[in-house]
């Protein structure tokens, strides 16, 4: 018998996958437990229907991801921190520094999709990804600089 899977189902097949099981199978434990429906033609065109609307509701989301990357990327983020010899400085600039930067420029990101691999601890020029969307990532310059503090005599 010829069915359409609601969902995945490890060694049968993925989400709206047509496949081919035996009618016990379908009839038995499948379809009553609304794993999957018969493959008739309004099913079908269901799925169809289905699909065509995932497309055009993640091409959306896409195009998102794609305009708020370009907002990221013409953004150059300036953190001034105070360092010690070496250019290493005390502390360091997290993922909760660079979403607050980004939340003051009107930029909406959750910061677990930083993806900054370990705080940075010294004095330079940084690229950041963050991951938008699985298919878009835009890479955030960060500028770590020296803090100036007043009566330094420097």
């Amino acid at each position: 018998m010829q069915v359409i899977l609601k969902q995945t189902i490890e060694n049968l097949g993925n989400q709206w996958d047509q496949v081919k099981v035996a009618d016990g199978y379908a009839r038995n434990y499948l379809i009553p437990k609304g794993l999957a429906m018969e493959a008739t033609p309004q099913n079908l065109e269901l799925l169809k229907q289905s699909k065509q609307k995932e497309e055009k509701k993640k091409r959306k989301e896409i195009e998102g991801a794609e305009q708020l990357a370009k907002k990221i990327r013409s953004l150059s983020c300036v953190i001034a921190r105070q360092a010690g010899e070496g250019d290493k400085l005390f502390g360091s600039v997290t993922t909760m520094d660079l979403a607050h930067f980004l939340e003051e420029n009107k930029i909406e990101v959750d910061r677990k999709k930083i993806e900054l691999e370990e705080p940075i601890k010294a004095l330079g020029v940084y690229k950041v990804p963050i991951r938008l969307h699985p298919e878009v990532t835009a890479e955030l310059k960060v500028k770590v600089v020296k803090e100036e503090r007043i009566g330094d005599g420097k």
